[in-house]
């Protein structure tokens, strides 16, 4: 058992603090630590950069999605740049770093690349002794998740595995366990428990529309677009914590006749995804690491509308490849490709086996079980300061 275990995400996107939420109610209820503190490393930082993370990150997705993919790419070059970013880093991070100084973890686990290059520094420079942990939070290994110092990295896919070891990651330091989510996930009630819940038909084909946590992304349209579907269906629309959006899409679903053959609900921020997950059979979104991994558990085939370009781009290449998922690039056909794939009865089976083949809904408890295991790798032993030139001007001197 640990006696503090300091969990790190960052608030850019809802995905990272989401996995270090699951893993301190993991850890809680296996009782292995006496104390966790889960942070998000940005509120202690300066506002300018905490804002940068955030809220320019959103704007990005929401309006210049292209630029983020060019930025993703561009700075995806392994061990490259990594003194100017640190250097960078490390100038806004000042009180973060007087934090984990402070309160010494027995062990810090990063669902976010930020704390983990810190940390890194701070073990290379002797100035923190505990491990950490390393929880990669997308199908994909990007190069700034990579740093020198740490005991243990965690990845979804083998795939990933094998990229970070052709990386220089020792094979032995990296775990598939799958990207943690809420151990709630493991003890889903059935479909049709699920829809009675929430007052649905049972028995009738349910659509989840996600919008992530923070209701970004061309919603209306989308919804617009699956109005059109020929399948009887009910969909259900989680706006997150967008209120202008949910109110919006609240009066769209007051057009609707009372006969018609489809019926919306629409759901604001909710801590009850889990539920609404449970009782849909597609989920239409965007496939960020977390909601992907969340939708895989509880059973759902994908459809891939409008990944952002760089980490959801590659999300949905993995799932496409694995026969998990559809793709619509068009959302005026948006209804069309759904209306097909469920009149495919064969071909919709085939991909919901394909989808439990990749589930890992005991992510978060695995990753716990193994922090137990780790033992802390020290840092090469620094030099004494200008030992390198004492040594050199040694050899200068004659006999």
């Amino acid at each position: 058992m640990f006696n503090k275990v300091l969990i790190l995400s960052a608030s850019s996107g809802a995905g990272h603090v989401r996995a270090g939420q699951a893993l301190e109610k993991a850890l809680l209820e296996l009782s292995m630590a006496k104390e966790v503190k889960h942070i998000d490393t940005l509120d202690y930082t300066n506002k300018i950069f905490r804002t940068f993370y955030s809220r320019a990150y959103i704007d990005m997705v929401n309006h210049m999605p292209e630029v983020l993919g060019w930025l993703y790419d561009k700075a995806d070059r392994p061990w490259q740049a990594e003194k100017r970013r640190l250097a960078f880093d490390k100038l806004n991070t000042r009180p973060f770093i007087k934090m984990l100084q402070k309160y010494q973890p027995d062990i810090s686990v990063c669902t976010h690349f930020l704390p983990c290059e810190i940390i890194s520094w701070l073990k290379a420079k002797e100035h923190l002794n505990s491990p950490q942990a390393i929880v990669v939070t997308d199908f994909d290994v990007h190069a700034m998740w990579l740093c020198h110092y740490f005991e243990h990295y965690f990845v979804a896919l083998d795939e990933t595995k094998i990229h970070l070891s052709k990386l220089g990651i020792p094979e032995s330091r990296i775990t598939r366990t799958g990207i943690p989510i809420d151990p709630a996930f493991t003890r889903l009630p059935s479909k049709q428990e699920a829809r009675k819940m929430f007052g649905l038909d049972p028995n009738k084909t349910t659509i989840l529309l996600s919008t992530g946590g923070f209701g970004v992304g061309p919603i209306n349209n989308l919804l617009l677009s699956l109005l059109e579907l020929k399948h009887p269906a009910q969909i259900i629309v989680i706006c997150g914590r967008n209120d202008k959006l949910k109110a919006r899409l609240t009066q769209t679903a007051r057009t609707l006749p009372p006969d018609h053959h489809l019926s919306l609900m629409i759901v604001g921020y909710t801590s009850e995804i889990h539920f609404y997950m449970a009782a849909s059979d597609i989920l239409v979104g965007k496939p960020g690491g977390l909601t992907t991994s969340e939708a895989l558990a509880a059973g759902l085939v994908m459809v891939v509308v409008n990944p952002i370009p760089g980490q959801e781009e590659r999300n949905s290449d993995h799932l496409l490849e694995e026969g998990a998922a559809i793709r619509c690039n068009n959302l005026p056909v948006l209804a069309f490709k759904i209306d097909q794939l469920l009149d495919d009865s064969v071909r919709f089976r085939q991909m919901q086996e394909k989808v439990q083949l990749l589930a890992r809904p005991n992510a978060a408890y695995d990753v716990v079980n193994k922090l137990l295991t780790l033992d802390v790798v020290p840092a090469p032993k620094r030099e004494p300061r200008f030992a390198k030139l004492r040594r050199f001007t040694r050899k200068l001197q004659p006999g």
